[in-house]
């Protein structure tokens, strides 16, 4: 009974792909590349210097190995077939015909804007908008089933609550993650030096 009604939803997603075909161009873009806009995000926020944007980033990043380590295990232990090689679909970018649930890029989309919107409610909001858009895109353009991308997107949600949990009650943890960032600063620091004294010279 699920697994037909998220074939079902499926279908009336990905056949907005023919209906409201001048969304496609963007659909693509947002399955295809709008992840790097977290890589930058995740950058940003680390060099824009911030003792809370240094620990959000860390525990986004320990977040996300937890949460994409759970995916892997998920992969392992009950194998999806894509969409595209179970049915006749819309499909509108290429994709390797490996494990279909649940969905890396949503997991690691909401893994991350939830960081964020656990530190700073504000930016988080945004970056949870952009998560749902890469979610919606992954079914439109035929790689993933909805229940792929919820999964995904609720294991990300999961990730990033429990590291931002242990790292707010969790004294050792919290310890961890700024022994993290010291032996960052103390490498950044060492660089920066070095630099000043080839210039000086």
């Amino acid at each position: 009974m699920l697994t037909h009604l998220d074939y079902t939803a499926f279908q009336w997603v990905n056949h907005l792909a023919i209906t409201d075909r001048f969304l496609n161009p963007f659909m693509v873009l947002l399955a295809e590349k709008a992840e790097y806009l977290f890589f930058a995000g995740i950058l940003f926020y680390w060099f824009y210097h911030k003792e809370q944007n240094r620990k959000m980033v860390v525990s986004a990043c320990i977040a996300a190995c937890f949460s994409l380590a759970i995916n892997m295990i998920i992969g392992d232990l009950y194998y999806r077939t894509r969409p595209f090689a179970a049915h006749h679909v819309v499909m509108l970018i290429s994709h390797a015909r490996n494990a279909s649930f649940p969905s890396d890029h949503a997991t690691a989309a909401f893994v991350i804007a939830m960081s964020i919107w656990l530190w700073r409610k504000r930016d988080g909001w945004i970056w949870l908008i952009l998560a749902s858009g890469i979610a919606i895109s992954r079914v439109w353009t035929g790689v993933h089933y909805p229940l792929d991308v919820i999964a995904g997107m609720v294991i990300g949600v999961a990730g990033a609550t429990v590291v931002h949990l242990l790292a707010a009650h969790l004294g050792k943890f919290n310890q961890f993650i700024e022994f993290l960032i010291g032996i960052y600063e103390k490498v950044e620091s060492k660089i920066i030096n070095t630099t000043l004294i080839r210039k000086e010279k």
